[in-house]
């Protein structure tokens, strides 16, 4: 069986409050790109780990979605999706409790009984979907 193997970095300096980080991967797309408290919490300057797994989420699951459609002999002209990350605080932290993705697709010639049926395999599917322990709802529609 094939393997990919993929790698991102994380430095961190001061307490959990306080301190800073900067996140890199290997692609070099984010390079000592900076992270904190301000931006997890509040509306600091910087990423953080939740809207990078949205991120994450919303591509893979485009890209899945791309897939079956094709496979399913219809390729989407565009596909515009929206991952919204809810963290909620529990006894001993935080979770990610839901990923709620929204889906704007444009699929010439197909109706909406299939289309429903080839999102849900691909949002079943989606190896970032497969990953998360979190309720994972899906809004799709054609445009």
């Amino acid at each position: 069986m094939a393997q990919i193997k993929r790698h991102a970095s994380a430095q961190w300096h001061g307490t959990g409050k306080e301190g800073t980080g900067s996140l890199t991967t290997q692609s070099g797309t984010l390079k000592d790109t900076p992270y904190g408290f301000k931006a997890r919490f509040g509306d600091g300057k910087g990423t953080n780990p939740e809207e990078l797994i949205a991120a994450a989420h919303a591509g893979c699951f485009s890209m899945a979605t791309a897939f079956e459609l094709t496979g399913a002999g219809h390729p989407p002209e565009s596909l515009d999706c929206d991952a919204a990350l809810t963290m909620e605080q529990v006894a001993n932290g935080w979770k990610i409790a839901a990923i709620h993705l929204v889906l704007k697709a444009k699929v010439p010639g197909l109706d909406d009984a299939r289309f429903q049926e080839l999102v849900r395999g691909a949002k079943e599917n989606c190896p970032v979907s497969k990953v998360l322990n979190a309720d994972i709802s899906l809004n799709a529609s054609l445009v």
